[in-house]
């Protein structure tokens, strides 16, 4: 498997261009290769440091003797510019990355990606978690292929020690009231009972997914639950305060591994850091799993997440390999070989989730296993030209609202009346 940079592709037509129609059906003519195998190239980001690429990459090349995949390597931070560049510079990379679903639908509606209708049926709609997010009327122009969402981590040795269960079907309420009496101070070293890390979403996709709530709105009532949860957590030193988790960066990894926190709502991708730093002999934190905590205790559970999928560039060099690819990592053989890494696929099904289960490290317990059904999914964030936008407003005042600066309702209704104003308009 060879590596390619961005250094090589010039950047020869600015991403303002203005791309439109219908994407298409099909690329430029096949090409191979002189030593008989097809390269198939694979846009990626951080190729050394996310091994769920090269767990892919070596899966389908071992099953698939005659083809040699070349990620196109990108800092992640400069992922989405970058394709959008390439994207408008014509270029052929056949399997492109989708990030995220924001990116993905500006792609497909500026028919910059071919339809993949087919590959989707192949491995099976009602299997493929987040699928919703790639409908664009009736067709889908990317698959899946991994699927994070939120749970709750906790520590099993801290609860036993406090007398308290396992946090089995919590509510926010009795979250609240948990995190509190784990709390404590020791040799002057403080237990929080939980930790809430800094981004927005800790609060506000939270609020948005137990309570059917748009976040491209302008309208935020149903934050303002999930605020006062938040913040009375910080008042009563049950979590480390925003300010200072803020301006120190404080790391959530850190704070779970040195058992400085009981419980901590976080995104699977955790999974494979923490089975990682238990394997370097770099945490001995006992973990284990819980589905996040709920607005009713009606017994069923809504969480949120963001899927990661591939798609076909229009101008690849190799669709028709570049489909069978996507195919085999949306599948049942993808979702084993990432799973052997901590990383959970967007195909669910029983035998994915056992697999899933045999990682060495994982927990197995039933309530581990429980987290990993959650009833609904919803996007972390809503698919929108104006969700960038959104976004970036409602950071600055989630920070206003838990540094104090604005109450609650005040950054309700800043956000809402900003939103309104300056984005939808």
């Amino acid at each position: 498997m060879k590596r390619t940079t961005l250094a090589a592709i010039a950047l020869a037509v600015t991403a303002g261009l203005g791309l439109t129609g219908c994407a298409g059906a099909a690329g430029p003519a096949e090409t191979g290769s002189q030593d008989g195998k097809t390269k198939l190239t694979v846009s990626v980001w951080n190729y050394e440091g996310t091994p769920e690429f090269k767990a892919l990459f070596d899966g389908y090349e071992a099953s698939h003797p005659n083809v040699d995949i070349e990620p196109v390597d990108i800092l992640a931070d400069d992922y989405p510019q970058k394709v959008t560049t390439m994207l408008a510079g014509g270029d052929t990379t056949d399997v492109l990355t989708m990030k995220n679903v924001i990116d993905y639908a500006r792609y497909a509606n500026n028919g910059q990606l071919q339809e993949i209708s087919s590959v989707v049926d192949a491995v099976g709609k009602e299997h493929l978690a987040s699928l919703d997010a790639f409908d664009m009327n009736g067709k889908y122009f990317a698959a899946p292929y991994r699927q994070d969402f939120w749970l709750l981590y906790y520590n099993k040795d801290l609860f036993k020690a406090a007398g308290i269960d396992d946090p089995k079907d919590l509510t926010w309420e009795k979250y609240s009231e948990i995190a509190k009496k784990l709390t404590s101070t020791a040799d002057g070293k403080k237990v929080y009972g939980t930790y809430h890390h800094i981004w927005r979403s800790v609060v506000q996709a939270i609020a948005a997914a137990q309570n059917g709530g748009d976040q491209i709105s302008g309208d935020y009532g149903f934050f303002e639950d999930q605020y006062n949860t938040a913040l009375d957590l910080q008042k009563s030193g049950a979590t480390l305060d925003f300010g200072t988790a803020k301006s120190q960066k404080t790391s959530y990894r850190t704070m779970f591994e040195t058992g400085q926190a009981a419980m901590m709502p976080m995104g699977t991708w955790y999974i494979a850091g923490i089975l990682q730093a238990k394997k370097d002999g770099k945490t001995n934190v006992n973990w284990g799993l819980a589905p996040l905590p709920q607005k009713d205790a009606n017994g069923k559970v809504s969480t949120f997440g963001s899927p990661t999928a591939f798609a076909v560039n229009k101008n690849a060099a190799h669709s028709d390999e570049a489909k069978k690819f996507i195919e085999w990592a949306a599948g049942a053989e993808g979702a084993k070989a990432i799973s052997k890494i901590g990383v959970v696929p967007a195909l669910q099904n029983d035998a994915v989730t056992a697999e899933y289960f045999k990682l060495d490290g994982l927990p197995t317990d039933a309530l581990s296993k429980k987290a990993f059904t959650p009833d609904q999914t919803t996007l972390e964030m809503p698919v929108s030209d104006k969700s960038a936008a959104t976004d970036k407003i409602l950071n600055q005042e989630h920070d206003l609202i838990m540094v104090g600066e604005r109450s609650v309702a005040d950054g309700i209704a800043e956000m809402g009346k900003r939103v309104k104003d300056e984005v939808l308009k």
